[in-house]
C-alpha cells in the first residue's frame, strides 16, 4: 500500500499544488467509474465466487477495504 502512495505522490508532483485537490477528485471518479464497469461486466462472476467459494468473501471484503482505502487517501490528500 505504501509504495502505491508513494507513485501517487510521484504522479502529483508533476501538478501545482493547486491542482492537486482536483487531480485527485478526477482519479477518484476514475477508479470508481472503473470499478463498476468491471463489477457491471463480470457481476455473474463475482457472484458466483462469492456463493461457491466461502474462502473467497474474507479476501473480496480484503480487496474492496483496500480500494476504499485508496479512494479515502485520494480524497483527504491535499
Amino acid at each position: 500500500m505504501d509504495q502505491i502512495f508513494s507513485i501517487y505522490n510521484q504522479f502529483l508532483s508533476y501538478f501545482p499544488p493547486g491542482l492537486h485537490g482536483i487531480v485527485s477528485l478526477a482519479l477518484a471518479i476514475l477508479i470508481v467509474v472503473g470499478i463498476l464497469k468491471v463489477i457491471k461486466k463480470d457481476f455473474v462472476y463475482i457472484v458466483l465466487l462469492a456463493v461457491l467459494l466461502p474462502a473467497s468473501v474474507p479476501i473480496l471484503k480484503n480487496i474492496w477495504e483496500s480500494l476504499s482505502n485508496i479512494i479515502k487517501f485520494l480524497l483527504t490528500k491535499r
